[in-house]
């Protein structure tokens, strides 16, 4: 064959073969589209399956850099420490600062003059209490503390402190102010609003209190199963009386005891002697009944209030 001829017929088999590629690939997606519908008309079991067994190229998800959680220290409130200080400028003297009390508040206070009491001046407090906190921003509070002297007057001071970055250290700025005290707050309604007669209960709760208190008897013989309770010891009294007893429950004032299981809460005021005089007390008590008597199971400490725990 000529090569003329041979070069003719390779440009026409060139088009023919490109031809027949792009009728195969037509070919192929026609039967995918079949095949996707057929799936499909099948229902969705059969196109789980077809898609769970199509090949699948998963990228690597980049490495993400840890987190670094960061948690706030609570601020620390300096109270205790402007109660310190109240307590040696209050008897320390601006005439010898070389007493300890002096030399204390100085440390703590570099800043801030002594006072210069008088000869005749009032003794120093008997005790001094931080009775309140506020932070005033970053590092900086202001500390209420109460002074209270021999004579029953109480003196209020404003104390302005600063804290380090840490909140490990503390310094008191300028000299302390006198304040108003804080106002008597109001408090809630007592849940306690039932009145317990004489009777079964009442007498429960003096025996337990006189067996607490006193040590007159056992306190175990008057409390319920499985509770553990140990008498104050040694005993602070040589008598207890019971004054009043109220109650939450309605339970508390019947005449008979109720059936076994039945709980009440009660709050009981006693009063207590020793040789040095009668003190005023009161105890928060849970009882339950049990065969005919009350039994003491629990002893809590505060007072239950409306919308309080029960």
């Amino acid at each position: 064959m000529s090569p003329g001829k041979q070069a003719s017929q390779s440009e026409a088999a060139a088009p023919m073969a490109t031809g027949a590629r792009l009728e195969a690939m037509r070919r192929r997606v026609r039967l995918s589209r079949v095949a996707v519908w057929t799936v499909i008309a099948a229902g969705p079991i059969a196109l789980a399956v077809t898609v769970a067994s199509t090949p699948t190229t998963v990228a690597a998800a980049p490495a993400t850099k840890p987190t670094t959680m960061r948690t706030a220290t609570a601020a620390t409130d300096p109270g205790g420490y402007a109660q310190v200080f109240v307590g040696a400028w209050l008897r320390s003297s601006a005439n010898d600062e070389t007493t300890a009390q002096a030399r204390l508040a100085q440390s703590m206070a570099p800043n801030v003059e002594l006072p210069n009491p008088a000869a005749d001046a009032q003794s120093a407090p008997q005790s001094v209490t931080a009775v309140r906190s506020a932070q005033r921003g970053a590092g900086a509070w202001a500390v209420t503390v109460a002074a209270q002297y021999a004579g029953g007057s109480v003196r209020y001071y404003a104390v302005p402190v600063v804290s380090d970055s840490t909140g490990s250290s503390f310094t008191v700025t300028s000299a302390p102010g006198v304040v108003a005290g804080p106002a008597r707050a109001e408090g809630p309604k007592s849940s306690y609003a039932v009145t317990v007669p004489e009777g079964d209960l009442s007498s429960a709760v003096g025996q337990f209190l006189a067996a607490y208190l006193t040590g007159a008897g056992e306190v175990d013989r008057y409390l319920a199963p499985g509770v553990k309770l140990t008498a104050v010891s040694p005993a602070p009294y040589t008598a207890v009386a019971v004054q009043e007893v109220s109650a939450v429950e309605e339970a508390a004032a019947a005449e008979q005891v109720p059936a076994d299981g039945t709980k009440v809460r009660i709050l009981a005021s006693v009063e207590a002697r020793d040789a040095t005089g009668r003190w005023p007390l009161a105890y928060e008590l849970t009882l339950k009944a049990r065969s005919g008597r009350w039994e003491v199971a629990a002893l809590q400490s505060g007072t239950a209030q409306d919308g309080g725990a029960r």
